[in-house]
């Protein structure tokens, strides 16, 4: 069977399966909506019941965020809230969490060293080194504009 490059994505776009976009969007922000919202709960549960200050309750609500997130990537639901959720189960902390463990746990039977340490940044370690080289940039710049 001969099929020229377009011949063939034509016939791959005819039997691939269209994605919903109003379904996929509502889920993703209803989810996103719903991380976030239980962020704000949790700083203002550290807020009033553990009497932090603002800034201090919202540096253990970040902290709480990632823990959840990684124990739902280690029992494996936070695939699960992803399937329904999308780009809803993105919002950054929790989506960072599970960037790092997502691979720790796959590599897990690779060894300490050789498998959990070494995979664990595959996805995240990119995103630290791009981010912190921009923040200098950023900063070097600012310190030269005052």
């Amino acid at each position: 069977m001969d099929m020229t490059p377009e011949n063939y994505q034509d016939y791959v776009a005819e039997q691939a399966e269209k994605s919903p976009l109003l379904k996929d969007t509502v889920m993703a922000f209803l989810i996103g909506g719903a991380i976030c919202a239980l962020g704000q709960g949790i700083k203002n549960i550290w807020m009033n019941r553990a009497g932090l200050d603002d800034e201090s309750a919202a540096l253990a609500a970040s902290c709480t965020l990632i823990l959840i997130s990684a124990l739902l990537t280690g029992l494996n639901l936070y695939n699960k809230l992803a399937r329904y959720g999308g780009a809803g189960t993105l919002v950054p902390i929790t989506g960072f969490a599970n960037a790092v463990v997502a691979p720790a746990i796959e590599f897990r039977t690779e060894g300490l060293v050789t498998g959990m340490a070494a995979k664990m940044f595959t996805v995240a370690g990119p995103v630290l080194v791009y981010g912190t080289l921009a923040s200098v940039i950023y900063g070097v710049i600012l310190m030269l504009m005052k």
